[in-house]
């Protein structure tokens, strides 16, 4: 694999490189293959000062930097790599291959030269917990697993350091996986439910795109599907190898179902093995619950029952999906900074069973409020506004039906430093508190990572 990896490189010796986009999928790659000899051109709307030290390094390494507006007017070259913020099917790309000029992906050159076991994880929602989890699961085997993807760490420029007795887990998004014409040898689709409409042109072509996850697999390969999400059960009859499900509605004849609502229960070869129960899942929530059977039933005949049950139970998760930050004075404290659209957060209030202590708020992406509001009204007893969309939530919660002010409190907060200091004062031993926002972050914050970091922070430091 040395070999073949060293001879991919030296294959863009004097060839012009472009590369669309110089994002985290993009940069460690532009760097090794300028260092292999090839003539590198890096496009992005962003600009000499917004690049800020990474145009300066890349220039002294000869890269040739295409930046601001108009940035994909004059594509030419020998190859084309599109970051997945790209359309396959933007003008520009389209014009290239109509040229003659390739275009791929550091995703597609990543299936094409890796020797590991490949699991790709794909799906609306859940896919990044179902793909952590099934990293976590394959780890227990003692050997070798790397994660990436969507998930945030380029695979490609790690390719070299793999081997066939290695594992590779992967996330891909629509936009990953609209290019894609290999398949991994195991494949889930955890849900595929109306998304990303504002960049694929239908329904059609994102359920398409989805689709791709499995549809270039051999035969020895094995697919993961919710049976109870009715674009993913439809997606059975075009599977190539096996076809595993998952339900927590009713039992299956091949791969997980959950129980009488109890017990966790792996099914292979006509067998059931119950591999626990799902209240042991440290993870909360009933989504967790199904993202852990279609994790089951990928790494089934990779992993123990007994492995399986282990992992559920310890593993802390994704951070800021529902993480667990620390107990105080019998309080649990959550990060759900993720919670960047009311849907979200409502998955949130929908993994306790008891009433919240949230804080919630931010930058204002004009999406309507009402669905939160009326599951706020039934699982927040103490709501903690701040940012931008204060004003909206706190109106539209008291403009439901079933409001009462007796059941749920409403306080503003100046500041996360306030939010955090209002919910440490009101809440009592037994209570939750989360950072549930239902709103994006930029109204104070340049993404939901940086919110969620400060959150746990400043939690981490109540005494």
């Amino acid at each position: 694999m040395k070999t073949d990896i060293q001879e991919y490189y030296q294959s863009f010796q004097g060839k012009r490189v472009v590369f669309c986009g110089i994002g985290v999928s993009h940069q460690p790659l532009i760097e090794k293959i300028a260092l292999s000899g090839a003539l590198v051109t890096a496009c992005d709307k962003r600009s000499r000062e917004q690049l800020g030290d990474l145009a300066e390094r890349y220039e002294a390494m000869g890269v040739t930097l295409v930046l601001g507006d108009g940035y994909m007017d004059h594509l030419q070259g020998d190859l084309i790599f599109r970051t997945p913020g790209i359309h396959y099917n933007h003008p520009a790309l389209v014009k290239a291959r109509e040229q003659g000029i390739p275009v791929t992906s550091e995703m597609e050159e990543f299936f094409k030269l890796c020797p590991a076991t490949i699991f790709a994880i794909t799906g609306s929602d859940g896919k990044t917990t179902s793909t952590a989890a099934t990293a976590e699961l394959l780890k227990t085997t003692g050997k070798k697993v790397f994660l990436g993807g969507n998930i945030g760490t380029p695979l490609l420029p790690v390719v070299d350091e793999m081997t066939a007795d290695d594992y590779a887990v992967v996330e891909l998004s629509s936009f990953q996986l609209m290019s894609m014409t290999r398949g991994p040898k195991v494949a889930v689709v955890t849900n595929v439910t109306p998304n990303h409409l504002d960049v694929h042109k239908d329904m059609q072509e994102y359920m398409d795109a989805k689709k791709n996850v499995f549809l270039h697999q051999e035969q020895d390969s094995k697919t993961v599907l919710n049976l109870e999400n009715d674009v993913t059960r439809a997606f059975g009859d075009e599977v190539v190898g096996e076809c595993a499900y998952f339900s927590h509605l009713r039992a299956v004849e091949n791969g997980c179902y959950l129980r009488d609502n109890t017990d966790i229960v792996l099914v292979q070869n006509g067998q059931e093995t119950v591999i626990m129960r799902a209240d042991e899942i440290r993870l909360p929530g009933a989504h967790n619950v199904q993202n852990y059977m279609g994790a089951f039933a990928a790494v089934a005949g990779y992993v123990t029952p007994e492995n399986m049950k282990k992992v559920a139970v310890e593993f802390g998760g994704v951070e800021h999906r529902i993480e667990f930050v620390r107990e105080l004075k019998g309080v649990r404290y959550y990060n759900d900074s993720i919670a960047t659209s009311p849907t979200r957060a409502i998955a949130g209030l929908n993994s306790f069973e008891q009433k919240q202590i949230i804080i919630a708020g931010g930058y204002d992406k004009h999406i309507p409020f009402e669905p939160f509001a009326e599951r706020a009204v039934e699982k927040i007893k103490l709501l903690i506004l701040t940012g931008d969309t204060a004003e909206a939530i706190e109106t539209c919660v008291k403009q439901q039906e079933a409001y009462d002010p007796a059941k749920i409190t409403i306080l503003r907060a100046e500041s996360m430093e306030q939010a955090v200091q209002l919910a440490y004062q009101s809440a009592v031993a037994g209570d939750i508190v989360s950072l549930s926002p239902a709103c994006a972050s930029f109204d104070r914050y340049p993404n939901f990572a940086v919110r969620g970091r400060h959150y746990k922070e400043l939690v981490n430091a109540l005494k």
